[in-house]
């Protein structure tokens, strides 16, 4: 494990240093300190060590979302909203150099089905997480949840795309809280209304 964690850490640095297309699995063996050999024993070439890479960049954002939900399963939906933003908000851009370098190195590959999972695992989370909301009902938790993650995840995306100031993000991800809440607020079923 020792020895991935170098190889996909001098993945990261050599992509934001040089970029995607200067990236070799020999300037990346190097950089790691390990023998090319080694290298090809985990990634036959270039695409295979990209995709890892960012397979394991969702996995870890999918662990973060999935944690966050569990911890607030049974929260009020306002809190549930905020906790959703911030967390996303955070993995993104923590450190946005990483996470724009990930988004050019995939650019010409098939990423789909890595999408597909993250998607599937945040969706599964966040669902669970809104029905058990004590404050609200929705009629269609499936478009509900979609529509959120969906707002949430584009506009975190597009801020650090943009390279925000610190004040124009934080103003920003208020302004996506807001809004984030007054759209639960227009779909929900009072309690007292079921």
């Amino acid at each position: 494990m020792a020895t991935l964690d170098a190889i996909f850490e001098a993945t990261i640095q050599l992509l934001l240093r040089d970029g995607p297309h200067r990236l070799t699995t020999t300037r990346v063996a190097e950089r790691a300190g390990v023998s090319v050999g080694t290298m090809y024993q985990y990634f036959p070439h270039k695409k295979a060590l990209i995709y890892a890479l960012n397979e394991r960049y969702l996995d870890a954002l999918g662990d973060r979302i999935e944690a966050a939900c569990r911890a607030h399963h049974g929260a009020p939906v306002d809190r549930m909203i905020d906790t959703l933003i911030d967390t996303y908000w955070r993995a993104k851009t923590g450190r946005a150099d990483v996470t724009r370098a990930l988004y050019r190195s995939v650019v010409e590959m098939d990423n789909e089905a890595l999408i597909e999972v993250f998607a599937s695992r945040a969706d599964a989370a966040c669902a669970a997480m809104f029905a058990s909301a004590p404050d609200m009902t929705v009629a269609d938790l499936k478009r509900f949840n979609l529509t959120l993650l969906t707002v949430i995840f584009g506009t975190v995306r597009n801020a650090f795309e943009r390279n925000l100031s610190p004040n124009e993000a934080e103003e920003l991800r208020g302004e996506l809280a807001m809004m984030c809440k007054a759209y639960v607020r227009t779909r929900m079923i009072p309690h007292n209304q079921q």
